[in-house]
């Protein structure tokens, strides 16, 4: 696959079908993961792939949990605004989003393989957030979907308990991706124009290039 392609069409992709995703794609996957840049070469981090459905099963309703926390305290505004006005394009594509991450919320025992990344005593993400997003691409490679979540922090203790990981050695959760052979089509994500939202030298000053409609393909 053109790495282009790859680059513009990796949107998130939760809506899966439950069937198993081969080791041998997986093992390209993490392949791929390990080789983000990795600060000071430390490599301080730990990746857990979870597809074991009693596991799951206990990490679900802490999910449902943290979704239902997430739409009533940082998304409430959003929320609300789009269904007050729910014919604006707006108001349409938040709701979009929301009904999304809901199914994967109603449906987190369907999809077929999770993958955890760790990182021990740094929540910067600096190493961890590359790593993750190697194997999301990888992923997109395979024709498999993925999303990367934090919202099970709400629950880190409950998660890393479950998951059988130390609580007293320092690691961190940073995020979780669902993985799955996608029901819906690739596409690229509509997104505000890159000369938006970026400045050159000084902030507010022009970018100096105008990107109207997405350069590829």
């Amino acid at each position: 696959m053109d790495i282009r392609e790859a680059l513009y069409t990796t949107r998130a992709m939760r809506r899966v079908k439950p069937d198993p995703i081969p080791m041998d794609v997986q093992a390209r996957i993490m392949d791929a993961a390990v080789r983000a840049p990795s600060g000071g070469n430390t490599q301080n981090w730990r990746f857990m792939l979870v597809d074991d459905s009693e596991v799951i099963g206990k990490i679900a309703p802490l999910y449902r949990k943290a979704m239902a926390m997430l739409w009533e305290t940082l998304y409430a505004d959003r929320i609300a605004a789009a269904k007050a006005d729910p014919d604006s394009e707006e108001s349409k594509s938040m709701m979009r989003v929301q009904n999304s991450a809901q199914w994967l919320a109603d449906n987190f025992e369907v999809v077929p393989l999770y993958l955890f990344g760790f990182t021990q005593h740094d929540t910067s993400g600096s190493s961890i957030y590359p790593a993750l997003w190697n194997a999301q691409l990888a992923a997109r490679a395979e024709g498999i979907g993925t999303s990367l979540t934090q919202v099970l922090a709400f629950f880190n203790d409950d998660v890393l308990s479950i998951l059988g990981v130390p609580l007293d050695e320092g690691w961190n959760m940073a995020g979780c991706v669902s993985l799955g052979y996608p029901t819906g089509k690739w596409g690229i994500a509509a997104r505000q124009p890159a000369h938006e939202v970026s400045f050159r030298n000084q902030w507010g000053s022009d970018v100096g290039f105008r990107t109207d409609t997405p350069l590829w393909p």
